[in-house]
């Protein structure tokens, strides 16, 4: 069953706790804005989770403004109940499975724990997603695919075409979103390379579970975060890149995870 049914009565912020998860509530917005949700429906909220693998020294790129920006846009753009506050947590942490989406960055350098791997297998077969974002080139993706098939031996990882529901449960995307890194785009904008380390082909790849859903959805050869968390920084960069695909793809991922 998936968590659709019971997202709202699962997603809960807590406060932060030492060894728990830690909430942005309190801290430095960055200049985002803020806003309020009726404390009747404070547990009813999405909640952008960020997770610490034990072994990744990178796990904090882009954060807190990818995390921050993007939960603003969530509930600038849609009618679905966001938290202005993001959190981080450890793979291990019990809390896990209060949030139904969880997100992990550069995974091309994340060392699963065996322990680690074995939570991510129970939390997705029990509905979770993860969304694994900004990988690049061949090591990099042969990395990622190590380490997925340590969280899953037995599933094989399916490339998502333009037809796939994800790419449009929200925004009628024509092309599969790839975004580099900011100085990546400027540098690149005469010559229009949005790749970097020899990753041109974009790729979406998933784990899919019994009924073809996804469990883990594979971002490679793009940087959406970067183009949630850079979205201030250059008029050109926001308008092709944030706005046209960062965003849309991030609110068609969260979409369809609520509702497959």
């Amino acid at each position: 069953m998936r968590w659709f049914s019971a997202l709202l009565g699962l997603m809960s912020l807590l406060g932060p706790m030492a060894g728990a998860e830690q909430s942005l509530e309190g801290m430095d917005r960055r200049g985002v804005p803020d806003w309020e949700i009726d404390p009747a429906f404070k547990k009813d909220a999405f909640t952008f989770a960020r997770l610490e693998p034990r072994y990744h020294r990178r796990w904090l790129t882009d954060f807190p403004d990818s995390d921050l920006n993007f939960s603003f846009r969530l509930h600038e753009m849609t009618s679905l109940l966001v938290n202005p506050y993001p959190v981080t947590l450890t793979i291990t942490d019990p809390a896990l499975r209060d949030y139904p989406f969880v997100y992990i960055v550069e995974p091309g350098y994340m060392e699963l724990t065996e322990e680690e791997a074995k939570v991510l297998r129970d939390y997705c077969l029990s509905g979770g997603f993860i969304m694994l974002d900004d990988f690049w080139g061949p090591y990099e993706g042969a990395h990622v695919e190590r380490e997925m098939r340590r969280i899953f031996p037995d599933r094989p990882l399916v490339d998502l075409e333009i037809e796939h529901p994800i790419f449009h449960a929200v925004f009628d995307l024509k092309e599969k979103p790839q975004l580099p890194a900011i100085d990546v785009a400027i540098r690149g904008r005469a010559q229009g390379i949005t790749y970097e380390k020899g990753g041109e082909q974009v790729r979406y790849r998933a784990v899919l579970d019994d009924e073809g859903h996804i469990m883990i959805l594979l971002c490679q050869n793009t940087d959406l975060g970067d183009g949630w968390e850079r979205e201030g920084d250059d008029p050109w960069y926001f308008r092709e890149f944030s706005e046209k695909k960062a965003y849309p793809m991030g609110i068609n991922i969260i979409f369809y995870m609520m509702t497959h």
